[in-house]
């Protein structure tokens, strides 16, 4: 909704609803609301005990001292143990005061991929491909079934957030966080991100049973410098050599028309463009001028997590991701991002700080009581006030439900994509060389590779190791396998007619190795699949239906040459966005 917009009944009973909360609430009730901390799902740990892991206080602290109701879970179980844990969760904090519920929200995990930071692997929920897989298939009905399935498993346990869709624009093909995008085409993902958020809704608007997702990051995050995340302070400028700044911002517009209600900025510094060269969390041009008024959007903007304090992950020291005001204290970060429109922050959790601010004088009480409004509106719109409890005997009957299981099965066997296919599809009792695909999947004898007729390599996209606990999840540097790899797979592919598969979270370069391929075997690329969904499509069980969601470069030299913020600007690429060949 736009605030051009007129609101619904619902909406304004929402509103109505917030306001009468507001006028009971204290300073301390309100600041708890502005944090969106991390809480670790598991039920050896008590509510009364700390989360070291995690770097938390107890539960029970944060939810009845620091009035905290607003957690991003970490962990992961059966349907039934996650949500009788959201359920013992939500009788916490009906015992406060004011009995505020909880909302729970969750990095996707529905896929592959286990990296702490940014999504978890599916365990008990159905797996799909990776955002990128579901942008292979070009199925926009498909994307909403997914984000549906999304909806009604989260649902299920008590999640009611979703931090995904990713809607940034992979433009700079060495960026460690594009596995979680839709690709380089801005179009697709202005697409997708509408069928996506259809989906978790459940239909056009935000209900009881809906998921609201924080579509992420405005205003767009990938034109890193040199392709390092700003996670990190050596991949803290963001760069638009070319001026493309509105492509980026495109899906998110799109987002915003599709009835977006949450949105996250993300970690980078604006560098060289006309906006403050502070990290867009900080950035009022970007937030209050840029988003709210002239985009007018009227939901709550909840930052990337640990802007604020710094903190340890994973063993690593973390600094805050103040970039560009890292010389300002907490409060003094925590003022300027209020004052830049910013409603919530997340992954940590410095409340006091808020009511030291009110108290001083440096922040106004109805200034606060307008991100408290947003908050609470939202809890209302999702029926948490009436009932924010899962059903927990009927969880294990939703989460992982066959149905669902089956559709994403479908959807990674949709993924795959070709991209030459002379030695496809494989014939069923041949003598075969496996690489990095269960043997036992295989239509054929297993041997060495002096005996085999054929082989099956299957291989990650390559990038350079980082020697930190939390920096090694990101896959960052180089796209192009190291040369004795390189050479090993060669060796490989000249000896025996070769189907190499290999799984994209970045653009590899695979220039060498398409052209060994060409005469004799098969390039595969898969973006999210099981052994038995990958082998449904070399043998023709399944057709091969994937096309490419990015260019292919050509070299490395060509990434370094082509502008960070310009889609499908590398010279010459080995193959282009939209390439697969598709059955039929």
């Amino acid at each position: 909704m736009t605030e051009s917009t007129a609101p619904s009944q619902r909406e304004t009973a929402a509103e109505q609803h917030a306001a009468s909360l507001i006028s009971r609430m204290t300073i301390p009730e309100k600041a708890g609301l502005l944090f969106h901390q991390m809480v670790l799902h598991d039920a050896r740990i008590a509510f009364s005990d700390p989360v070291p892991m995690l770097g938390t206080p107890s539960v029970e602290q944060m939810v009845t001292r620091g009035y905290l109701n607003h957690f991003n879970v970490h962990g992961t179980s059966s349907g039934r143990e996650f949500a009788e844990w959201h359920n013992r969760l939500q009788d916490l904090a009906a015992g406060t005061r004011l009995g505020i519920p909880v909302t729970l929200s969750s990095d996707p995990r529905h896929a592959f991929t286990n990296n702490p930071a940014t999504a978890f692997r599916a365990g008990a929920f159905s797996q799909w491909p990776e955002s990128l897989g579901l942008a292979a298939t070009r199925d926009l009905d498909l994307v909403e079934a997914h984000a549906d399935a999304v909806r009604r498993e989260y649902t299920a346990v008590g999640l009611r957030v979703a931090l995904h869709p990713q809607i940034d624009l992979m433009t700079e093909a060495r960026w460690s966080r594009g596995g979680g995008t839709f690709g380089e085409s801005s179009a697709l993902s202005g697409d997708i991100v509408e069928a996506y958020l259809r989906g978790l809704r459940g239909g056009d608007e935000l209900g009881p049973e809906s998921v609201a997702g924080m579509v992420k990051h405005f205003p767009g995050g990938g034109p890193q410098l040199d392709g390092e995340d700003p996670h990190f302070d050596y991949g803290k400028e963001q760069v638009y050599p070319a001026g493309a700044f509105d492509d980026h911002l495109a899906p998110f517009i799109r987002a915003i028309a599709a009835g977006a209600t949450q949105m996250m900025p993300y970690y980078g510094q604006p560098i060289g463009t006309e906006w403050e060269e502070v990290a867009f969390g900080f950035n009022r041009g970007i937030i209050t001028d840029l988003l709210r008024e002239k985009l007018g959007f009227a939901g709550i903007v909840c930052t990337d997590w640990g802007l604020l304090t710094d903190s340890e992950i994973m063993g690593q020291p973390m600094p805050a991701r103040a970039w560009g005001v890292e010389h300002l204290t907490p409060k003094e970060r925590l003022a300027l991002a209020l004052s830049a429109g910013v409603d919530q922050f997340g992954g940590e959790a410095c409340p006091e700080l808020v009511v030291e601010l009110v108290d001083e004088g440096l922040l106004a009480e109805e200034r606060l009581d307008e991100s408290v409004a947003r908050l609470l509106r939202e809890k209302h719109l999702l029926g948490l006030f009436d009932d924010p409890y899962a059903k927990a005997d009927a969880a294990d009957g939703i989460v992982g439900e066959r149905t669902l299981v089956a559709a994403g099965f479908a959807a990674q066997r949709a993924a795959v994509t070709v991209l030459s296919d002379a030695a496809l599809p494989l014939v069923a009792g041949r003598r075969i060389y496996v690489e990095g695909v269960d043997a036992a999947e295989v239509d054929g004898e297993a041997v060495p590779l002096a005996e085999a007729e054929l082989a099956i390599i299957r291989v990650d996209a390559p990038h350079e190791a980082r020697p930190r606990g939390f920096e090694s999840k990101f896959h960052s540097g180089s796209l192009a396998f190291p040369q004795a790899e390189l050479d090993r797979l060669l060796t490989i592919i000249r000896s025996v007619p070769t189907v190499l598969v290999v799984y994209l979270d970045r653009p590899a370069i695979l220039t060498e190795l398409a052209e060994a391929l060409a005469p004799t075997g098969a390039l595969v690329v898969e973006f999210g699949a099981s052994d038995r969904a990958l082998l449904d499509v070399l043998t023709g069980r399944a057709d091969a239906r994937g096309r490419l969601p990015f260019d292919l470069p050509r070299s490395m030299q060509a990434v370094i040459d082509s502008p960070s913020d310009l889609a499908f600007s590398t010279v010459d690429p080995v193959f282009r966005f939209g390439d697969g060949i598709v059955a039929g």
